[in-house]
């Protein structure tokens, strides 16, 4: 079998949108995990990879980049032989950052100052500007091909425990 004839001054952002197409039309990322059994001879598949936290309220930028390729080595390497990985890209982040740029966007400081406002209030607040980069994060993901089950619609990665440590991560005592 010959490798087919490369262009002699091919477009890489067409090629790349081509591949990232076919990636989600064939499903790829989720094949991949089909084809490697939970369990094998009545033990354990499993190869367990939370990857995170990434920066909750920000973009990305090319210092992710390194440290993404490196996060994604061990999970493709235990993929390769056989086991079933299946990577939860999360965000168990304590609330700390989305909190300070929710209080800048909105103008309120401190305990007292978050009371008046309201709780509930702010922590939806806090959620949004953490949604605010969901979609750049998920596809930057995707474009290196760190594809994981966040990517699947439903956005599992705000943990329980992140939602949790809104009003508690600056010890104000604020329960929600």
């Amino acid at each position: 079998m010959s490798y087919p004839e490369a262009e002699g001054n091919p477009n890489f952002p067409r090629i790349e949108r081509e591949i990232i197409k076919r990636w989600a039309e064939d499903g790829t990322f989720e094949d991949s995990i089909k084809r490697r059994p939970r369990t094998t001879r009545a033990k354990s598949n499993e190869f367990v990879f939370y990857d995170g936290p990434p920066f909750a309220n920000g973009l990305p930028h090319y210092g992710h980049l390194a440290t993404g390729f490196v996060k994604d080595l061990v999970p493709r390497y235990q993929a390769m032989r056989g086991r079933h990985v299946a990577p939860r890209f999360g965000w168990d982040c304590h609330g700390l950052p989305a909190e300070l740029e929710v209080e800048q966007e909105i103008g309120v400081h401190g305990r007292d100052a978050i009371l008046e406002y309201g709780i509930a209030r702010f922590n939806a607040k806090c959620r949004e500007s953490v949604l605010k980069f969901a979609g750049e994060w998920e596809s930057y993901v995707t474009r290196q091909a760190r594809w994981s089950i966040s990517s699947m619609i439903t956005r599992p990665w705000i943990s329980p425990s992140w939602r949790a440590s809104y009003g508690r991560s600056r010890n104000y005592g604020i329960r929600a």
